[in-house]
């Protein structure tokens, strides 16, 4: 009898090109990463692939075209159909286009992003799971990653909250201008 290991899923989203270093401990030993949207950089997915094979897809802040990524794509891990499309829900509902979207494909899961707000739950046989952000804290919303575990007939999900402040040292450092002076830009955090 052939015995399946479990496979381990790293799952983020909405990093805005923060790659926090806390990830590399959670997702430690996993067996793929799937990455939903709002990538910021591309460096964010060059060190997620130090750690396992990464499938990612664009976000509304990421380029399609420059950032190599499809808007929304479906894959085969141990025996499942995962989707991953950045905007599913938006206001708290299923959009019309993420709705069309599940029709299409019938996926076992479906990993998203967009709202910041992580969510595990059931629509139909489909698993839609949504890590958070795992990117700079905006708002009260919590940063947060997760994992799916699939373990022969069993998708267990788990959402991991990570610290409000990333350790940085990986990345720019912000610096807060007085609101007369304006928004700094990308070039000035640098």
């Amino acid at each position: 009898m052939n015995q399946r290991r479990a496979i381990r899923i790293g799952v983020i989203a909405d990093t805005h090109g923060l790659f926090d270093p806390a990830v590399r401990r959670h997702f430690k030993g996993v067996d793929h990463i799937l990455h939903a949207g709002d990538i910021g950089e591309q460096s964010v997915v060059e060190q997620l692939e130090q750690i396992a094979p990464v499938t990612a897809v664009s976000g509304n802040v990421d380029d399609d075209e420059q950032s190599g990524f499809p808007s929304e794509t479906v894959i085969e891990l141990a025996g499942r159909r995962i989707a991953i499309r950045h905007i599913l829900y938006e206001g708290g509902k299923l959009i019309k286009g993420g709705r069309a979207f599940l029709d299409r494909e019938r996926p076992d899961i479906c990993v998203f992003g967009h709202t910041h707000q992580p969510k595990r739950e059931w629509l139909g046989d489909t698993l839609l799971f949504n890590p958070g952000s795992a990117g700079p804290k905006r708002f009260k919303l919590p940063r947060g990653i997760g994992l799916l575990t699939i373990q022969k007939e069993k998708v267990l999900p788990k959402l991991i909250r990570l610290s409000d402040r990333a350790n940085r040292r990986n990345k720019f450092t912000i610096v807060k201008l007085p609101k007369k002076c304006g928004r700094a830009t990308r070039r000035e955090r640098r």
